[in-house]
C-alpha cells in the first residue's frame, strides 16, 4: 500500500503547547485542514514512541477504564514516548489515517522516529491502514478491531502485528480480529479474552500486562 494512494497529506502548520500536569502535556496540533487534540506523555531518554487512538467517537482516554493515559505513564519510565490523539472528524477513516501519520511525523520532530501505533475498534483499522502506509511504523496493535478499512493488513509483515479481542464482544465479533489474523502476515499474535466485551472493562488487568508487555518487546526490537 503505497502513499500514493492517499491524494492528501495534513500539513503541520503549527504546535500549540498547553498546560502540562503530572508530565502530561496538553497539544493542539494545528494543520491545513484543521486542528488535532492531543496529550503528549514525554520520556527522558530513547527514540520510541506510541500513537493511541480510539474508536469512531475518539477520544483519548481508550478502552478498559482509560488504558491509554494507565499504559502510556507506565512506559514512560522505560523510555517510550507516548501520543494520544483525537481526531479531527472521527469515523472518517481517510481523514482519522491522516490524522494518525501527522501524529508520526510530530514524533519525529521530536526524535522519536521508531513508532507503536495502537487503537481500539474502528481505530484499529486506522493504525493498520496507517502502519502499511509508514515505513515509521515498527509495530501494530489493533483492540476489538473492525475489518472494514483494514484491508491492508498483510502489509504490516515483517512488523509485528497484535489483535486483541474479548469473546463476548456484541459490538464486533472476535470473529473479527480471527479474520484478520488470517490475512496478517508474520510475526503477528492473536490474543483472546474470555468473557470480555467490546470495551474489553471485565480483562482489565490482563490487558494491562499484555500489552504493555508487547510494546517493550517490539519497541526493543524483540519479537
Amino acid at each position: 500500500m503505497g502513499e500514493a494512494r492517499y491524494t492528501t497529506i495534513l500539513e503541520l502548520r503549527s504546535i500549540e503547547h498547553g498546560r502540562i500536569l503530572d508530565g502530561v502535556e496538553d497539544l493542539l496540533l494545528q494543520t491545513d485542514a484543521g486542528a488535532i487534540v492531543a496529550r503528549y506523555h514525554d520520556a527522558p531518554t530513547g527514540d520510541a514512541a506510541v500513537i493511541w487512538v480510539g474508536g469512531a467517537g475518539g477520544g483519548l482516554d481508550g478502552p478498559a477504564g482509560g488504558l491509554y493515559p494507565r499504559l502510556a505513564g507506565l512506559l514512560v519510565g522505560q523510555g517510550v514516548a507516548s501520543l494520544r490523539l483525537h481526531y479531527r472528524h472521527p469515523n472518517d477513516l481517510i481523514a482519522c489515517i491522516f490524522d494518525v501519520l501527522l501524529g508520526i511525523e510530530y514524533l519525529k520532530k521530536c526524535g522519536r522516529g521508531r513508532v507503536a501505533l495502537v487503537g481500539h475498534s474502528f481505530g484499529g483499522a486506522v493504525v493498520i491502514s496507517a502502519g502499511a502506509v509508514s515505513q515509521d511504523v515498527v509495530a501494530v496493535a489493533a483492540l476489538s478491531s473492525q475489518t472494514r478499512g483494514a484491508e491492508y493488513v498483510n502489509e504490516i509483515s515483517p512488523r509485528p502485528l497484535l489483535l486483541m479481542h474479548g469473546t463476548d464482544d456484541d459490538v464486533l465479533s472476535a470473529s473479527c480480529s480471527h479474520e484478520l489474523y488470517e490475512q496478517g502476515g508474520e510475526p503477528k499474535e492473536l490474543l483472546l479474552y474470555p468473557g470480555a466485551s467490546h470495551s474489553l472493562d471485565e480483562c482489565r488487568d490482563g490487558i494491562d500486562r499484555d500489552l504493555t508487555a508487547w510494546l517493550r518487546r517490539v519497541l526493543a526490537g524483540v519479537f
